[in-house]
């Protein structure tokens, strides 16, 4: 924290003198408050209609939420069903607190990239005039100061090279991220992650879809919460349908030991708004190859597929690509075409048109989709709890007639940790075949997969993180190699900037004769795919990518020029990063 606060006061120094003797403009400030934001948010949530049970208890449990704000600072967890409006009322209800409490900012964190533009859309909406500036959508890091400049560390730390770093610092009321984001800033060693840190002290964070947090890495990252809520004074709200069983107790058969402790429940009566809100049916159906899942598709107008990997979503496309409606998802995709495809499904939806999807698990977290039938390939039943959510989501058919089928398949093998999940979930279903996803159901799948672990604890702390710190003492803290070895996601992960359209196109041109770049950066987030290293590298190799003004930036901006390879079906396809438009498949 301390570091964060050295580095941001140094860069803004850095960019107040350049400013002032070279006579630009800052754009930083004059950002709405978060005072200023209550009474449009206000406005917007009283307009909705108590018009159906369903609304009515979306009210109830809003009205609730915000009662509570007056809780004091600290650890709070909220279990609301998917379709129970807990986005806009985790929202509300931070607002609220923060304001109740002096605290400087709300930072939403969610697990996958692919929604954070979704629910920052749907912020920016509830924000009304003010929701355009007081949203930070931060995705991720353009600035790698290693590869950035391979040849001298130093020199990023000259001060007319640090205005060449796009390098974030969340000085905004409202910050939507995601968990890589977050967690793993958390344990970083360099300035461009950390500059940030200090502004999650006095702040309301609320992590969406709290489950999501990957098991090898589970006790650094309640540590992480438990001591910035601890001795940071932030509050610290755990919001999801399947509550991740991480509270620590005093009763030793309901307790995660070294978890969470004195948290409280924000939601009324959690096991009630399950049963009033419980809409689907949830079967295994057994295998399913690639052609039935094709021939189950076709035989249904509306229907959403999920799986368990980008290339097994790819090839069922493919296979279906030809039917009314068929629409494909995927996190290679850059969010401001993803956002144009589920416009798209939406309005399928309501209009009763064929709308056949396939995705990744990347529509199961917050994405508003409401299908009258789901596939979905098995998983964690978490995972398998978040799909049904996107059936029925609104209640228009029954229960019975919406359902949610877990299949599973031999010609995609799922990642280790993925079957583990798959695993565990098997077992569930076999002691809960009526309702695998009850309330009960659920505090058992976790139970198993935190708790019971035959002395395997260390499983959730697989690089030793917190030994690590315990045994350094404050002469020896290891920093650098914690920040090497917290790796939320396995491959490292490199940004590619797609000219999607003109606006992209625009900022590019700006960006290339631009001073200073934070406003610029910020504003094409939506238009980065993510590539792992062996992609990364085969489109750098081919010049399929290049750096933008690479004598300025070095590779900092990598930008794809050969948008053959970028499809309106598909995304950002690198198989063969030299193929032309001839070489496109025929659809």
């Amino acid at each position: 924290m301390l570091f964060s606060c050295l580095v941001d006061a140094d860069f803004l120094d850095t960019e107040a003198f350049y400013a002032k003797v070279e006579g630009w403009r800052i754009d930083r400030g004059g950002l709405p408050t978060l005072a200023e934001l209550r009474k449009p948010l206000d406005a917007f949530l009283s307009g909705f209609k108590a018009d159906s049970d369903v609304n009515r208890l979306r009210a109830e449990i809003l009205h609730h939420i915000c009662q509570q704000a007056v809780l004091s600072p600290g650890l709070f967890s909220l279990t609301v069903p998917t379709g129970g409006g807990k986005t806009l009322a985790s929202l509300a209800f931070a607002l609220d607190h923060a304001l109740r409490y002096g605290q400087e900012r709300i930072i939403y964190v969610i697990p996958f990239t692919s929604i954070v533009e979704q629910n920052a859309a749907a912020f920016r909406e509830a924000l009304g005039e003010f929701g355009k500036q007081a949203i930070l959508e931060h995705h991720s890091a353009f600035s790698d100061e290693q590869r950035h400049d391979r040849g001298n560390r130093r020199k990023s730390w000259e001060s007319r090279e640090k205005l060449k770093l796009a390098m974030e610092n969340w000085d905004a009321p409202i910050v939507v991220t995601t968990a890589v984001q977050f967690f793993e800033s958390l344990f970083a060693d360099r300035p461009s992650r950390c500059r940030k840190l200090h502004h999650i002290a006095n702040s309301v964070v609320i992590l969406d879809e709290a489950q999501i947090l990957p098991l090898k890495l589970l006790r650094p990252c309640i540590a992480a919460l438990d001591e910035l809520a601890l001795n940071y004074r932030s509050s610290i709200v755990l919001c999801t349908a399947t509550q991740p069983a991480l509270q620590e107790t005093d009763d030793p058969g309901k307790s995660f030991a070294g978890g969470l402790r004195h948290v409280r429940e924000l939601a009324p009566e959690p096991q009630r708004l399950y049963a009033t809100l419980k809409r689907v049916s949830v079967r295994h159906v057994g295998e399913m190859n690639d052609a039935a899942l094709a021939d189950e598709l076709t035989a249904n107008q509306q229907i959403l597929c999920i799986v368990n990997n980008r290339q097994h979503a790819r090839t069922l496309f493919e296979l279906i690509h030809d039917q009314p409606g068929a629409r494909h998802l995927t996190t290679l995709m850059c969010a401001k075409h993803r956002s144009q495809i589920l416009a798209d499904v939406r309005q399928q939806l309501k209009d009763t048109k064929p709308c056949r999807l396939i995705a990744t698990s990347l529509i199961e977290a917050g994405v508003d989709v409401d299908f009258p039938r789901v596939l979905r390939a098995e998983a964690g039943l978490d995972s398998i709890a978040q799909a049904a959510g996107r059936c029925n989501r609104e209640g228009g058919w029954s229960p019975a007639a919406s359902e949610v089928l877990i299949f599973s398949t031999s010609d995609w093998a799922s990642p280790p940790e993925l079957a583990q999940f798959a695993q565990v979930s098997r077992e569930v279903l076999r002691q809960y075949p009526d309702d695998p996803l009850a309330l009960e159901a659920i505090e058992h799948y976790f139970r198993l997969l935190y708790w019971q672990r035959d002395g395997r604890d260390s499983e959730l702390d697989k690089y030793a993180v917190l030994k690590r710190f315990q045994d350094g003492g404050m002469d020896g803290l290891p920093f650098e190699s914690v920040a090497r070895d917290f790796r939320m996601i396995e491959s490292m992960q490199q940004p590619v900037i797609i000219p999607f359209d003109q606006e992209a196109q625009d900022m590019l041109d700006a960006l290339e004769n631009a001073d200073h770049i934070g406003s610029i950066a910020r504003r094409l987030q939506p238009y980065i795919v993510q590539m792992p290293h062996e992609g990364f590298a085969a489109l750098h190799g081919s010049g399929a990518i290049q750096p933008l003004a690479p004598e300025r930036f070095a590779e900092q901006f990598m930008i794809l020029m050969n948008l053959d390879l970028y499809n309106k079906y598909s995304g950002l396809y690198w198989d063969n990063p030299a193929f032309i438009k001839a070489e496109h498949l025929n659809w």
